[in-house]
């Protein structure tokens, strides 16, 4: 069968991995000829560990000041807090160190920056969006005027893309946003300042980066590029994860493990996801379920639902993972379980009274509406969900 497309390589000049985080920081900064560092971080890496202190000391007077007030799920009003932020401290570059939280709210930051935006209202027609018929409108946006370089403390594989996720409140929906120059110019990879990051969040978001893969591979328009390194990764990531499991001190399982999402990542905004992506955005929107959680729960489902269309795929996953019987959704369900993951809907606190939330913010989800069996209406997600509960 012939195929044809284009695959758009993210605006990213490096990774680099085996250097101490703060001395790559300094070299990078001094690489770009940077003068004015913002530095933005969760409160607990700020508060509690010495990891941005590091960073500041040795940026000395580069650095202008220190963003903490990330909340998860990135409500739009933190996000115009950071833009307050920065127009008013005027930094030429954000050094960016966390999880998905910073990093998304950084990259909607620069999207609402981009576009002139100050009224929460005008996130609005900068979001994608998904019409009744399933078509995407994806805007346009304008080149920030910064970016950032991203220190990851988790597995989640945010560093790698130019998608940022930001919750609606009234409406309880996360959007997502996107834009060339909104992802990571410089990615960071140290995993000695992983360690601080609570065990049940890293092994969670571990899964989170198997999510990725696994829809990836499962796309419905898959890529021969993204096959190979989503497969991969899915090895590595099955192996290393049990390790930061049994032995979370090992540094260099935790390098390999984020060298597994970097290689999971590759077709993040690239190449079509399903619906546990999209269903689990609004799992965090209704019920405030942690990313890594949302996929533990809802990948085994979704594939499961999705197994005799793309069952040929699914069977590269789980020969990827280590089973020779094709069982993809069994494959993620036996791993979720060895790191002692929930997996249940029941198990994160979501109850049915939610469904209709969920189910009606997710078919606005682009997500969602790529899924390899199509889904039609609300009633597809109630049949997931019902699976997942």
């Amino acid at each position: 069968m012939s195929q044809s497309g284009v695959y758009e390589f993210l605006a990213q000049d490096r990774v680099i991995f085996g250097r101490p985080a703060h001395k790559a920081v300094m070299d990078t900064v001094v690489k770009m000829g940077k003068e004015r560092i913002l530095i933005v971080s969760s409160k607990t890496l700020s508060r509690k560990t010495d990891e941005v202190d590091r960073i500041k000391d040795v940026l000395g007077s580069r650095c202008v000041g220190v963003f903490d007030e990330c909340i998860e799920h990135v409500p739009r009003e933190s996000v115009l807090e950071l833009a307050s932020h920065v127009r008013k401290l005027n930094p030429d570059l954000i050094v960016t160190l966390g999880g998905g939280t910073p990093m998304d709210t950084v990259k909607v930051m620069l999207v609402i920056l981009a576009e002139g935006i100050t009224e929460i209202s005008g996130f609005d027609n900068l979001r994608i969006r998904v019409n009744d018929e399933g078509v995407k409108h994806i805007p346009v946006i304008k080149d920030p005027p910064l970016r950032q370089i991203i220190i990851p403390t988790t597995l989640s594989g945010a560093e790698f893309s130019n998608i940022g996720g930001c919750t609606d409140r009234v409406r309880q929906v996360k959007d997502l946003y996107t834009g060339r120059y909104i992802g990571a110019q410089v990615v960071i990879l140290d995993p000695a300042v992983t360690v601080h990051t609570p065990h049940d969040l890293w092994v969670s978001t571990g899964i989170r980066a198997i999510d990725h893969a696994v829809e990836t591979v499962c796309s419905q328009g898959p890529q021969p590029f993204t096959d190979a390194t989503c497969l991969q990764g899915l090895k590595m990531l099955s192996a290393s994860l049990k390790v930061n499991h049994s032995t979370p001190s090992d540094l260099n399982a935790r390098l390999e493990s984020q060298l597994g999402v970097w290689l999971a990542s590759t077709g993040l905004g690239r190449v079509e996801w399903g619906a546990s992506h999209g269903i689990g955005h609004q799992l965090g929107a209704v019920a405030n379920v942690p990313h890594g959680h949302c996929s533990c729960v809802m990948l085994p489902s979704v594939l499961a639902w999705n197994f005799h269309v793309n069952f040929e795929r699914q069977r590269m996953v789980a020969n990827a993972m280590g089973r020779d019987d094709g069982n993809a959704a069994k494959a993620v369900s036996e791993l979720v379980a060895a790191l002692q993951q929930p997996s249940r809907l029941r198990d994160v606190g979501v109850n049915r009274a939610q469904f209709s939330a969920i189910a009606k913010g997710a078919m606005q989800n682009m997500m969602v509406r790529s899924n390899p069996r199509p889904i039609q209406s609300e009633s597809d997600i109630y049949e997931i969900l019902e699976i997942a509960w």
